[in-house]
């Protein structure tokens, strides 16, 4: 079904359609999905590997809808990071969508119900002493700022709030308490970091390039502004042509940086970016590569 879905998405014909009846643009780039999922990949691993023996930290990885079904190198990262660290990394049983495309849309009902999935398992596994961690920004900003604030009231919310992480506040943790890996094999260079707005707004400070700065030899500029992309602001037929207008200055500070790899916490915002520049400037075709992924490669994991 995922291979007659991505085939569909690249289809001219179907995409005129698409514009017409749900008013996502033709020439928007849409994510393909992935098959397996990373949910499928990670418990693949987990079953042909052993366990960290005595890991002085565990952790639960909630795997995002984006990066369950579309890209999995970066849930996949994370759980390398985590597991090179020292790290004990497992799943939950069952996962629900954090809720945040629902609340973009008001739809606050069904945030409330998906509040009652996710909530009372991730509060049993808090209260278990695992951390709580997902790699894509707007997954973490629900759980740890928009749920307490709708629940001011609710103990698990607010516990579940504060055992969760984002990725490298978490390995920035490690890092004080000098447990974090600092062995890396691999010098990056030049790095173009775009900051995700859902990132910036938990105020948990510039933990992914500090971070990254720790890599020998290792120059990090950040980029703070607003990607453009936005949840279906970047795809819709109104708004594509105002998304990609966002996306300008940010292009135009990579190619002024001329980095030697560029990328942003949330993939949305990379994949955005990425589509932006190398459609703009063909004699400039560069990936995106996600902070998460980028340490693996400085790792060699």
């Amino acid at each position: 079904i995922n291979k007659i879905v991505n085939a569909a998405n690249k289809n001219p014909t179907l995409r005129k359609l698409l514009d017409k009846t749900l008013e996502i643009h033709k020439d928007a780039v849409l994510p393909e999905y992935a098959s397996p999922t990373l949910r499928q990949l990670l418990k693949q691993e987990n079953s042909t590997k052993s366990k960290i023996e005595n890991a002085p930290h565990k952790a639960i990885l909630f795997t995002t809808c984006y990066c369950n079904y579309n890209d999995t190198e970066v849930g996949e990262s994370l759980a390398k990071v985590l597991e090179h660290n020292k790290v004990s990394v497992e799943l939950m049983q069952k996962e629900y969508c954090c809720g945040m495309p629902k609340l973009e849309l008001g739809d606050l009902k069904s945030v409330e119900k998906l509040k009652q999935l996710n909530i009372p398992a991730l509060y049993e596994k808090a209260q278990q002493g695992y951390a709580l961690i997902a790699a894509v920004p707007s997954c973490v900003l629900m759980f740890k700022q928009e749920l307490p604030l709708m629940f001011p009231d609710d103990p698990q919310v607010q516990a579940v709030a504060k055992a969760f992480f984002d990725p490298f506040e978490f390995l920035f943790k490690l890092h004080k308490l000098k447990q974090l890996n600092t062995e890396f094999k691999k010098e990056l260079g030049n790095i173009s970091y775009h900051v995700a707005c859902h990132q910036r707004v938990q105020g948990i400070g510039p933990k992914t390039k500090k971070i990254l700065q720790l890599i020998p030899n290792t120059q990090v500029d950040s980029i703070e502004r607003c990607s453009g992309h936005d949840g279906t602001y970047g795809v819709k037929k109104e708004t594509l042509k105002y998304a990609n207008k966002i996306a300008r200055p940010i292009v135009k500070k990579i190619l002024q940086q001329d980095p030697d790899y560029y990328g942003s916490d949330c993939p949305v915002a990379g994949s955005h970016i990425q589509h932006n520049l190398n459609k703009e400037h063909l004699d400039k075709q560069q990936k995106a590569i996600h902070p998460l992924a980028l340490l693996c490669l400085a790792y060699q994991i």
